[in-house]
């Protein structure tokens, strides 16, 4: 679908930058973009695929994550409004495969460039390039502590920061999140079967109520003691 004047004007309040850009970058954006809308639980992208589009997410969330050769996942990054992946970015600007996969996970409104455009803009204009290295910046330091939290941080008080952080952000009073023990698994790297066992131990201790697809915070959360 073309882009609208509506379309241009959500794209400047979701991303400042391009309001400072010069006339003639807003004008090629406008020229080569095209508004797309995709559901919750569309693949955006597989690990090994070739990146078609680099998108502007204008509302909605998309999960980036890994498979590992056990089958479990774990989250890289989520993509919200005001957004875009520094790994498509990267892809189109080295020509390589994506190296993850990727997920709508809330109904995802976004304008997209074919690849090639969006790669000579990067060469030609200065304003797309800082972009692309301030996004390549903000997404190593995500990645890094990521990675510290994986290979140095006790599971239990991953959980308890995780749930934590889901429950500040949760509506209700107590906070309900509706979520699974796969889903959680997942976002931290681990196993469902660790998951539940420390999900069932902040419950003996009166932290959170399990139930179907949705876990309520009860009271503030430390970590358990480990086992």
């Amino acid at each position: 679908m073309p882009t609208t004047d509506r379309d241009e004007q959500l794209l400047l309040e979701a991303f400042p930058f391009l309001g400072r850009a010069p006339q003639e970058v807003r004008r090629q954006l406008r020229d080569n973009s095209s508004r797309v809308s995709l559901p919750t639980g569309t693949t955006i992208c597989r690990e090994g695929n070739q990146c078609a589009h680099m998108a502007l997410l204008l509302s909605g969330s998309v999960r980036v994550y890994k498979i590992g050769e056990s089958g479990r996942e774990i989250t890289l990054y989520r993509l919200g409004p005001g957004q875009s992946c520094i790994l498509t970015a990267s892809c189109i600007v080295n020509d390589i495969a994506f190296p993850a996969h990727a997920v709508v996970e809330g109904d995802v409104e976004a304008l997209v460039v074919p690849a090639p455009v969006f790669q000579g803009w990067v060469s030609r204009h200065d304003v797309w390039r800082k972009y692309v290295f301030a996004l390549a910046s903000q997404r190593l330091a995500n990645v890094i502590m990521l990675i510290e939290e994986v290979a140095f941080g006790r599971m239990d008080k991953r959980l308890a920061d995780y749930l934590s952080e889901a429950a500040a952000a949760a509506p209700g009073d107590p906070p309900v999140l509706k979520t699974t023990h796969e889903a959680i698994a997942a976002d931290l790297g681990s196993s469902r079967e660790v998951v539940s066992r420390l999900l069932k131990d902040l419950e003996v201790r009166g932290a959170i109520k399990l139930a179907r697809g949705t876990i309520t915070v009860l009271q503030p959360l430390g970590a358990p003691p480990s086992n």
